[in-house]
């Protein structure tokens, strides 16, 4: 498919989402597809599990669901110091969500995008050429929306429960009065506290989305330069990529669980 594309414009094609609407209101649709497919997958297998559980010896599958919800389980344990029974389950959903967008990097960068352009009618002609008009990303997470969206979740639940916690009051007095309780000072603390507070979801999402992005770019600068003979390559970063998905997984829930937790501190 690369091959009578410049490097340039194949990787400008694969970076491209399918978007509907314009400016503000532009939807991204492969994202939203695959991020809420991939949602279900995690739903409707957790839920099948869950139905068929048996005291007995466990399936593989099973044992393997509650590897990770006792994983998950012994996180919040160990880091959230509150008491809230939204934390674990809002925990796993996270690492198992985004654990699941992540992995969709290990698929060839070509193999779905083209799929779907001969499902949309083009030819095989077309899509090999490099002159499909059909735009996929199949990876939920390189896409800043998605990750900026999964911050601004747990930026609300923080500053929800922040306020639950804590009183209005108590909330305000956290910004102006720490670190330096002094009052000719309180105007330095808020600045700090304030650009600190913001800043928490905004690494969230810029620290997701970078490792993600960035290993995408990887994956489709091999299929660009090296064309058919790209599969020996992709899998010799793949190996190394799947380091990286279940990491970014792990971080972005352990952080949300740390910044649940200083929200649920009253001091």
């Amino acid at each position: 498919m690369a091959g009578e594309l410049t490097t340039q414009g194949y990787i400008k094609h694969h970076l491209t989402n399918a978007s509907v609407g314009e400016g503000f209101w532009t939807w991204h649709v492969d994202t939203l597809a695959w991020s809420i497919l991939l949602g279900l997958v995690f739903i409707i297998s957790f839920y099948a599990v869950a139905r068929k559980a048996t005291v007995g010896v466990p399936g593989k599958f099973q044992c393997f669901v509650e590897m990770i919800v006792e994983f998950v389980g012994n996180s919040v344990k160990d880091t959230f110091h509150g008491k809230n029974p939204l934390i674990a389950p809002l925990a796993l959903t996270i690492f198992v969500w985004v654990l699941l967008m992540n992995t969709m990097d290990i698929i060839p960068v070509d193999w779905l995008p083209s799929l779907a352009a001969l499902i949309g009618g083009e030819s095989w002609e077309t899509i090999s050429s490099g002159q499909s008009h059909i735009y996929m990303k199949v990876v939920p997470t390189t896409d800043l929306n998605m990750t900026a969206a999964l911050a601004l979740g747990v930026f609300i639940l923080m500053i929800f429960y922040s306020i639950k916690i804590k009183g209005v009051g108590g909330f305000l007095k956290e910004l102006y009065a720490h670190p330096f309780n002094t009052p000719w000072l309180y105007w330095f603390n808020f600045i700090l506290e304030v650009i600190a507070l913001i800043a928490k979801p905004m690494s969230l999402a810029l620290r997701l989305f970078g490792n993600l992005y960035a290993g995408e770019l990887i994956f489709i600068l091999i299929a660009g330069l090296m064309g058919v003979w790209q599969l020996p390559a992709h899998f010799i970063w793949a190996a190394f990529h799947l380091l990286v998905i279940p990491l970014q997984a792990f971080i972005f829930m352990m952080l949300t669980i740390v910044y649940l937790s200083l929200a649920h501190e009253d001091h």
